[in-house]
C-alpha cells in the first residue's frame, strides 16, 4: 500500500498549516505571496515611520535624499505637501496589511469596513501632497513629474472602482481593484532597488550630468567657497544677480554629496516608471493565475446580489460580461 506525502505530510508542513489555515488562507501559497509582499510591505513601513519625526529624523539623519530638504525647509508649501504625504501613506500602509488577512475579513467584518474606509482617505491625502511636491521631487524633470502623476492617477481610479465593486456587492471585483491598487503603491519599494541599480551604472561609466540649483547646491554642501570651486557658474548665485542659477553636477555615487545626489535625481524617474511596469504586469499575472479564487468570489457576489434584489445578479458591478463582449457569467448550480 503507498501513502501519499499529501495525505501524511512532515511535521514542517503540519505545522504550517496550522499557522496559515488559522489566518484563514486555504492554500499554502497565497499565504507564501504574503508574508513575502506583505513582510516586505510592513517592514519598509515600519523602518519609516520614523520619518514622521521630520526635523529630527527624516532631515537631519538620512530619511530624505541629500538636498531634499532644501524645498522642504525653505518653502512652506512644499513642506505642507511632504508632511502631508508622510503622516498619511505610512499608517495608510500598515493599516493596509489587515486589509489582506482572510480571517479578518471573515470575522470582523466591521473592521475590515472601517479600516477600508480610513485606509482610502489616508491614500487620497498622501496621493494629494505628492502631487504637491512632484515638481521637486529628485530634480522634478518632467518624467518624474508625469511618474508620480500616473501612480496618482492609477491609485485613485483603483480605489474608486474598488470602492463600487463593493456596493455593489461585486466581491471579485474588489478584491482585484483592491490588490491593483496596493500592488502599484508597492513600486515604491521596487523604485529603490531600480534606482540605486541604475546610479551605479551610471556612475561607473561616468558621462551622466544633471542640472541642480545652485541654491540647493550650497544647502547640500554647507560652504559657498566649496560651492564655487566646483562649480564656478554659481558665482551669478552668489552674487544675486541669478538667484535660480544652475550647474551641472557630474552623477556619481562615490562621488561628493552634490553628485551623489545627482545620481538620484537623474535615475528616479526611470526607476520610477520601470517599477511601475513590473508591479502592474505581476498583479496582473497573478490575477489571471488564481481563477478559482475570482470564481468562488463571484459566486458568493450572486448569492449576495440575488438577496439583495440587484439585477443581473453575479454581474451587478463592473464585470466584463457586462461591459466587453465575454460570455455571459453562470452561476454554480448547488
Amino acid at each position: 500500500m503507498v501513502v501519499s506525502s499529501q495525505s501524511s505530510p512532515n511535521v514542517f508542513v503540519r505545522y504550517t498549516r496550522k499557522v496559515y489555515h488559522g489566518l484563514g488562507f486555504s492554500r499554502g501559497y497565497n499565504f507564501v505571496l504574503f508574508i513575502i509582499f506583505g513582510g516586505a510591505f510592513l517592514g519598509f513601513t515600519l523602518a519609516r515611520l520614523q520619518y514622521l519625526n521630520f526635523n529630527g529624523v527624516f532631515c537631519k539623519q538620512g530619511g530624505a535624499a541629500p538636498g531634499e530638504c532644501y524645498w522642504y525647509t525653505q518653502f512652506p508649501k512644499y513642506k505642507v505637501g511632504i508632511l502631508l504625504h508622510l503622516s498619511t501613506i505610512l499608517p495608510a500602509a500598515f493599516l493596509a496589511i489587515y486589509q489582506f488577512i482572510p480571517v479578518i475579513r471573515h470575522k470582523c467584518l466591521s473592521f475590515h469596513r472601517i479600516n477600508g474606509w480610513t485606509i482610502v482617505v489616508l491614500v487620497l491625502i498622501a496621493n494629494a501632497g505628492a502631487i504637491i511636491i512632484a515638481p521637486r521631487t529628485f530634480g522634478g524633470d518632467l518624467s518624474v513629474q508625469t511618474a508620480i502623476g500616473t501612480l496618482v492617477l492609477m491609485t485613485t481610479i483603483g480605489l474608486a472602482l474598488a470602492i463600487y465593486n463593493a456596493k455593489r456587492l461585486q466581491i471579485d471585483q474588489h478584491r482585484a481593484w483592491m490588490l491593483r491598487t496596493w500592488f502599484y503603491l508597492g513600486s515604491i519599494l521596487t523604485l529603490r532597488i531600480i534606482m540605486i541599480s541604475g546610479a551605479a551604472i551610471i556612475s561607473s561609466l561616468g558621462r551622466y550630468h544633471f542640472p541642480m540649483e545652485c541654491a540647493k547646491l550650497d544647502y547640500m554642501m554647507e560652504d559657498g567657497n566649496s560651492v564655487l570651486a566646483a562649480y564656478p557658474d554659481c558665482i551669478s548665485y552668489y552674487n544675486n544677480t541669478d538667484p535660480s542659477k544652475l550647474a551641472l553636477v557630474q552623477a556619481d555615487l562615490n562621488g561628493s554629496i552634490a553628485e551623489f545626489a545627482a545620481g538620484l535625481n537623474i535615475t528616479f524617474g526611470m526607476a520610477m516608471w520601470l517599477a511601475l511596469l513590473i508591479h502592474a504586469v505581476g498583479v496582473e499575472t497573478y490575477l489571471q493565475l488564481t481563477p478559482r479564487e475570482s470564481q468562488r468570489l463571484r459566486q458568493i457576489s450572486y448569492e449576495r446580489q440575488l438577496e439583495a434584489g440587484f439585477k443581473h445578479p453575479g454581474s451587478a458591478g463592473l464585470t466584463a460580461d457586462r461591459l466587453g463582449d465575454a460570455h455571459a457569467w453562470q452561476a454554480t448550480k448547488s
